[in-house]
């Protein structure tokens, strides 16, 4: 062979040598694989590390809301919703009355709680992750996320649902178990509106919501909790660097992936992600959920801001807060 043939041989070796590197270097930087064997757990492992992106604050934060503990406080939120109650009061106290805010004695009386925060992203098909996820504690799951047809890939084990009424699934019985606690992240006003009117069988409201959320809604009153605005105050202003008030136009906020890794953070001992990471901006073909065939496009107007939450989720990440069951 001609020496100009070796060296075209040679760069196209050491152009493999640097992608399969470069390949090897992120995907142990952002990738757990699966342990053969539980994981060891250590109690307060999660709140230690995740002081580094929230700093010092207290577990003393309740994660649903109950009457007690709210409305006879000294200090009134502060803020509007999503970050706070301010204006909404009233309507949470009639939700308050005919829900429940308790956490399950299973987790309450763990001595170190393992959880798993399933997303809803592409990642998730064909990866045959579903019975280590129903391994762990506490299955987070998201919205309106099936779980019927994929157990192969997601699990059927559904700890905590995360919803709001736009998201919420239509017949919420065939995705979640007996004992799911389905938990309202209340963005607006309307959406304790909505879960009263859902709860208690009143004429329901149809405007106010961006997307028709269920008007018939078949769940036990008890299994359904409000979440603390405190999650969605934090993930805002220690990750994303949002301002608490912002021009009615522009409203950036969470999403409910973050908020519930920001919740998890919170309640359990050792935190681990799967199905999260959208497609490139670039990649406009590659569907987003694992579930239904939309894109990246249809998160414009959303008030996410995508990007700003992949970095965050690195930072958590790279400190060793979370683990990653998939790619990312």
């Amino acid at each position: 062979m001609r020496p100009a043939g070796w060296k075209l041989l040679a760069m196209l070796a050491l152009v493999l040598v640097v992608m399969v590197w470069y390949s090897i270097s992120r995907e142990d930087s952002f990738y757990f694989p699966i342990p053969e064997k539980k994981e060891p757990c250590f109690q307060g492992e999660a709140e230690r590390k995740a002081s580094k992106l929230f700093g010092n604050y207290s577990r003393d934060q309740p994660i649903f809301l109950q009457m007690k503990d709210y409305f006879w406080v000294k200090t009134p939120s502060a803020y509007e919703l999503p970050y706070g109650t301010k204006g909404s009061e009233d309507l949470l106290l009639r939700v308050l009355a005919i829900t429940s805010y308790s956490i399950p004695e299973s987790i309450q009386s763990l001595k170190c709680r393992r959880c798993v925060v399933v997303g809803n992203g592409h990642r998730l098909r064909n990866s045959s992750l579903g019975d280590a996820i129903n391994k762990y504690d506490v299955v987070i799951r998201l919205n309106n996320a099936p779980v019927a047809g994929y157990e192969g890939d997601v699990g059927s084990k559904t700890t905590m649902r995360l919803f709001y009424p736009e998201s919420a699934h239509f017949n919420p019985k065939v995705e979640n178990n007996p004992d799911t606690l389905l938990v309202l992240v209340a963005f607006k006003a309307m959406d304790f509106h909505w879960i009263e009117t859902i709860l208690s069988d009143k004429k329901r409201v149809r405007k106010g919501f961006w997307k028709q959320p269920p008007l018939i809604w078949d769940v036990n009153p008890r299994q359904v909790r409000i979440l603390n605005p405190f999650f969605m105050e934090i993930a805002a202003d220690k990750l994303l660097n949002l301002p608490m008030k912002q021009p009615r136009k522009i409203k950036q906020k969470p999403t409910t992936g973050l908020l519930a890794i920001t919740l998890a953070l919170h309640l359990c001992d050792l935190v681990h992600i799967a199905g999260f990471g959208y497609p490139d901006a670039h990649n406009r073909k590659q569907t987003i959920h694992y579930y239904e065939q939309i894109t990246l496009k249809s998160m414009a107007g959303s008030g996410h801001n995508v990007s700003q939450e992949a970095l965050a989720i690195k930072r958590m990440l790279e400190i060793g807060a979370v683990k990653n069951l998939t790619f990312f």
